[in-house]
């Protein structure tokens, strides 16, 4: 049933994540949106309750292993199982790799793909207990192209992928499905503060000649969580308007 899946979606609070929050929940799922920004939660339960739904929130900074272990396991306690998982989250520290320090790099890796292996841990043992699973992993069109200037954020979306498909290895015959989305350009905060001639430029090279919005992501989400996806797995979907084909 569906309100006994929980979906959690990591940086839930704004962006892609906001937009998988609300989509999911449009769809009758029970969502938990995790952050680290406490303000930016308030205003997501906002525009949920503004919608007509609810959520649970909680604030948590995801590179803390133990402090999200316990929250997840509350989660999946409280709810009889977690089914539904997104790791979301990342951050950019962009340089090109001649000048980039181990900082940039190790803060990349942290937030983007050691969490998300972290979280996945924990929330595959309750999907394996209840032999039922999506886990979903938003990468980027950069792990698949190669990005300029963004060679930590490069290979911690490369990561993703490979442990997506290490997923499927091991838990696929628990019927426990692991995908991949890779946005293109989107919309978000992070875009918006570049000069219009980049996205000018971006729409270029992109075939459908515009930038993506995170609910063109967020549809895609609720496909790979849905039952009628079950058989699609270890796969790796680009929803970036043909821009990595």
């Amino acid at each position: 049933m569906l309100e006994k899946r929980l979906a959690v979606v990591t940086g839930a609070a704004r962006g892609i994540g906001r937009a998988i929050v609300l989509e999911l929940l449009s769809q009758g799922r029970a969502v938990a949106g995790l952050d680290i920004n406490a303000k930016q939660l308030t205003e997501l339960e906002k525009v949920v309750k503004d919608a007509g739904f609810s959520v649970t929130t909680k604030c948590v900074d995801i590179t803390n292993t133990e402090q999200l272990t316990e929250i997840l396991e509350s989660l999946a306690k409280e709810h009889g199982g977690i089914g539904i998982h997104v790791n979301n989250a990342g951050i950019t520290r962009d340089r090109l790799m001649m000048q980039m320090d181990d900082e940039d790099f190790d803060k990349v890796m942290a937030v983007n793909l050691r969490a998300a292996f972290v979280a996945s841990r924990v929330v595959l043992r309750s999907m394996v207990r209840n032999k039922f699973g999506r886990v979903i992993s938003i990468s980027s069109v950069a792990a698949v192209m190669g990005q300029a200037g963004s060679a930590n954020y490069a290979a911690s979306k490369a990561g993703l992928i490979g442990m997506t498909k290490s997923i499927v290895r091991e838990v696929a015959k628990k019927n426990i499905t692991a995908n991949c989305i890779a946005p293109g350009f989107i919309v978000t905060d992070m875009t918006d503060v570049l000069p219009d001639a980049v996205k000018e430029a971006a729409k270029q090279i992109i075939p459908a000649k515009r930038l993506g919005y995170p609910e063109d992501v967020a549809k895609a989400v609720a496909f790979l969580a849905s039952d009628e996806a079950g058989y699609i797995t270890g796969q790796v979907l680009c929803v970036d308007g043909g821009m990595a084909m």
